[in-house]
């Protein structure tokens, strides 16, 4: 089996706290370690219900309660920070924990103020409507039609707490010339207006830039043009993700880091020691992504014996995300995981499985690496 890694958020509970999502954390990595997982993703997420904001300083910490499992970012979101913030945090990381950092990058959906041509006052023809898609599946993988995240990011809260997390009429450069400062901070190679700048700590640090993305637009285009690996959120927008895979192997040059592809997939999952409690346990996922998509953000996790059953509208909006996540028993859940893996051509496979109770998203972790092969 090829190796299987966690992405967490640090989610916070119905009930709970924030302290107390942070130290169900520090214990699941601790566990992931015994078990067998390969790597422990945090992500960045913000004003909403999940503890995991500062990845950076999160990660200390997991990495100071563990010993061998890797430890990585999944992603920072490079529009609301500096490469050379990047890279410094990072080379500090690294520094305590040589050989067990991984830097994971990715872009936000916060616009980015960009500045006017002199004398230009053209606007852009609007985009033609693309045609629907419909639900298919692609050797055994279900790939659902787009959801339109358009409405989510106009949202008026959406926008306005975006706005914060940058200083009033900064720009953010693009996505490829940040990652580009970051390898060449790296690399040691970086400089301004002619001047050598050595990021300390930092340079000669053992990282690789990870690229995290969802579409076939520039994060993976980013990734292959700069010969990084890959990582494809499934579990996230499973309607791109494998159109994603294939724009980064297209766009792939092999580079000093990297000679060929390396692809990573992730998935959505809830395991349990048979299916009916699995289906219980997940029931309250939709409600979760609901939250997020109706513009107000992540709630706490939702208790599924507190929570009545969405409507049809509700229901409609999250389809492609409950229909997405495997549920079930441990075989179940992993001729799924095989699926994906398959269909992805994937090097490496990602899990996120969050639940109301910690127990439960403990055995749900425990269980699948058991079948998976990579526990003991």
């Amino acid at each position: 089996m090829i190796p299987l890694s966690i992405l967490d958020l640090a989610p916070i509970s119905a009930g709970s706290d924030a302290a107390t999502a942070l130290r169900n954390t520090i214990e699941l990595a601790q566990h992931a370690e015994r078990w067998g997982y390969r790597r422990f993703w945090i992500a960045e997420h913000h004003f909403v219900a999940v503890a995991s904001a500062a990845p950076a300083v999160l990660i200390g910490q997991i990495a100071a309660a563990t010993n061998t499992i890797r430890v990585g970012s999944a992603a920072v979101q490079l529009s609301h920070t500096t490469a050379a913030a990047v890279v410094e945090s990072f080379g500090m990381l690294d520094a305590f924990y040589p050989g067990r950092i991984d830097l994971g990058l990715g872009r936000s959906g916060q616009r980015r103020l960009t500045k006017k041509k002199a004398g230009s006052s053209k606007r852009r023809k609007p985009r033609e409507p693309k045609p629907p898609r419909e639900w298919r599946e692609v050797d055994g993988v279900v790939i659902p039609p787009p959801f339109d995240l358009r409405s989510l990011l106009r949202s008026g809260r959406v926008q306005a707490t975006m706005a914060i997390l940058q200083q009033p009429e900064a720009v953010a450069p693009e996505f490829a010339e940040q990652v580009g400062d970051i390898v060449a901070m790296l690399a040691g190679t970086y400089q301004v207006d002619g001047f050598d700048v050595h990021a300390v700590p930092g340079e000669g640090a053992n990282l690789t830039p990870w690229i995290f993305g969802s579409s076939k637009g520039p994060s993976a285009q980013v990734a292959g043009t700069m010969g990084l690996p890959f990582v494809a959120s499934y579990h996230i927008t499973p309607a791109t993700a494998l159109e994603a895979i294939d724009a980064y192997r297209d766009a792939f040059v092999p580079s000093a880091a990297l000679p060929r592809p390396y692809v990573v997939v992730s998935a959505d999952i809830v395991v349990a020691d048979d299916t009916e409690t699995a289906r219980r346990l997940a029931s309250s996922y939709g409600h979760w992504v609901y939250s997020i998509r109706a513009g107000g953000g992540a709630i706490p996790y939702p208790d599924p014996n507190d929570s009545e059953p969405l409507t049809d509208q509700q229901q409609a909006v999250v389809k492609d995300r409950t229909a997405t996540q495997f549920v079930g028993n441990p075989d179940e859940v992993a001729e799924r995981l095989q699926a994906l893996q398959r269909a992805a051509g994937a090097d490496e496979i990602v899990i996120t499985s969050v639940t109301h109770r910690q127990q439960d998203r403990l055995r749900s972790h425990e269980l699948i690496a058991k079948r998976w092969g990579i526990s003991a």
